[in-house]
């Protein structure tokens, strides 16, 4: 029988959280599946990713296609199941890391500058809906088996406001909530699902949110370590969850943060 193949699909793929565990996860053993969306002038930064992972001695295919769009999922999923009647593979890992969305206030003086919603929507489908409908494809097909992992990337926003970030929160609440609920209907076919939420990181994400640079030197004030997370640090961390010795923690929100949190 031909060995079957450990694979992670990582949501995200191109940059910050996504492309720091892409890279670890190969590192440690993972081939990648990743999907981006980048235009012309940034997939260079793309082809420096799947090269690292092919140096890593890993297999690498990336996805650019918008990974809210579902017939976009389709195509990937069908993709991937293509590869899998070739050489048997599992989705030993799931990484939600999307970051896209509308930054804007709820009330504006001129009604123009107010999130509308089409905004609202599109911003909490792509970052926190969007993860079950991949879950959902991928049980489905078997992909996502016992053993499997699921990790989506939220943050301190989940719970704490911050002008112009709204819709972020409203999103990463939902994430939260996405998560514990697939932990509940996963466990008995013995699939994990626990969210992971940084410190503040400097990502080109976080650069786009106004008053990043206020966030990014407060944070490193405040660390007990003296510094703001990475993400490689959180990739350390997913890899070393994703182990295979883990199946007992699931539904969690686990920080990785230097312990950013506990210091007021």
């Amino acid at each position: 029988m031909t060995e079957s193949k450990k694979w992670a699909l990582i949501l995200g793929a191109s940059s910050g959280f996504g492309r720091a565990t892409s890279i670890e996860l190969a590192r440690t053993g993972f081939n990648i599946f990743g999907v981006h969306l980048d235009r012309r002038a940034t997939l260079p930064n793309v082809e420096q990713i799947v090269n690292e992972i092919k140096n890593a001695g890993r297999e690498a295919i990336f996805f650019n296609v918008n990974a809210s769009d579902e017939a976009k999922i389709d195509e990937v999923v069908s993709a991937v199941e293509k590869k899998f009647e070739e050489q048997p593979g599992q989705i030993a890992v799931l990484l939600h890391s999307l970051a896209f969305g509308t930054l804007k206030p709820f009330i504006a003086d001129e009604p123009t500058q107010a999130i509308t919603k089409a905004q609202m929507d599109m911003t909490v489908d792509v970052m926190a809906h969007s993860l079950v409908y991949w879950v959902q494809r991928l049980v489905r097909k078997k992909m996502l088996t016992a053993g499997s992992r699921i990790y989506a990337m939220t943050s301190a926003g989940s719970s704490r406001v911050w002008k112009t970030y709204g819709a972020v929160s409203a999103a990463k609440a939902s994430l939260e909530s996405h998560i514990r609920q697939l932990a509940l209907e996963l466990a008995p076919i013995g699939i994990t699902a626990n969210a992971i939420m940084a410190g503040v990181t400097d990502t080109p994400a976080l650069r786009k949110i106004p008053g990043n640079e206020y966030m990014i030197e407060a944070a490193s004030k405040k660390n007990p370590s003296g510094r703001t997370t990475t993400p490689q640090d959180v990739a350390q961390a997913i890899a070393a969850l994703s182990n295979g010795r883990t199946a007992w923690m699931t539904g969690n929100t686990i920080r990785v943060d230097g312990g950013e949190n506990i210091v007021e």
